[in-house]
């Protein structure tokens, strides 16, 4: 496994969290969480996820073109989406070839579950 492999986010730490709807985090949940809502908080972050999403895996010399950036600028915003363990990475040859971490989705979505009954309630408030 390489360097590329190995998330600075603690997914376990994520994985712990109830659903927000559910109790509020306190303040270590938070921390871990953050990191991953910040990734996603810029634009071309946003863009990157989600043609990382829509496909199995990808090389940067296929992510690169499809913006206005310099492949340094494009690598930092990889870099940010890898560390915050959203994306995993692997080096072929001179290439970088990414793919999603569903795990890492899974354990956002779940933080983000808001039950039936709570939006329901939500609903019924004037």
């Amino acid at each position: 496994m390489s360097k590329q492999d190995l998330p600075v986010v603690d997914l376990e730490a994520v994985a712990c969290c109830a659903p927000i709807a559910v109790r509020p985090m306190d303040d270590d949940q938070a921390a871990a969480v953050a990191p991953m809502f910040k990734a996603l908080g810029d634009p071309v972050r946003l863009r990157l996820m989600s043609m990382i999403a829509s496909v199995p895996e990808i090389c940067v010399c296929d992510l690169t073109p499809a913006f206005g950036l310099s492949g340094p600028t494009i690598s930092h915003h990889l870099k940010v989406l890898r560390e915050a363990g959203l994306v995993g990475s692997e080096r072929r040859g001179t290439w970088v070839w990414y793919r999603v971490r569903p795990e890492a989705f899974r354990q956002l979505g779940a933080l983000l579950d808001i039950p039936a009954a709570a939006q329901a309630t939500a609903c019924a408030s004037p």
